[in-house]
């Protein structure tokens, strides 16, 4: 994910916490903040030093990232997304964490799941 897709700034980060709307589950909190005019969204990641050690906040930061790369086509694009990481997140692969994330999403109503296409097959007569 490219750096100018990050929020970085403690005044973006404080605007999302006061005028944006929060989701949550055991594992992720969601603000999400609409910007119009925005073309592309901007998250930003905090995981606390209570979860782990450096290298373990790093890994789920990046799984973070991944998730959201994997996912982009399906989100709401003008809006920024703040990400808040809780302790279970610490005990989690990859997949746990992308799919833990896709369901807050889904409580956010930011996330535009496109159906999966099935195959028109005729019956056999």
């Amino acid at each position: 994910m490219k750096k100018e897709f990050r929020v970085k700034k403690n005044k973006e980060f404080q605007d999302a916490f006061k005028k944006g709307t929060s989701f949550a589950n055991r594992q992720f909190v969601v603000y999400s903040l609409s910007k119009p005019g925005q073309d592309h969204f901007r998250i930003g990641l905090s995981v606390s030093k209570k979860i782990g050690n450096a290298v373990t906040r790093n890994q789920i930061k990046r799984y973070v990232r991944q998730a959201f790369h994997e996912i982009e086509h399906e989100l709401k694009h003008e809006f920024d997304y703040i990400i808040i990481a809780r302790k279970p997140v610490a005990d989690m692969g990859f997949l746990e964490i992308k799919n833990s994330l896709i369901h807050v999403l889904k409580l956010s109503k930011v996330l535009i799941r496109q159906k999966p296409k099935t195959n028109d097959k005729q019956p056999n007569v």
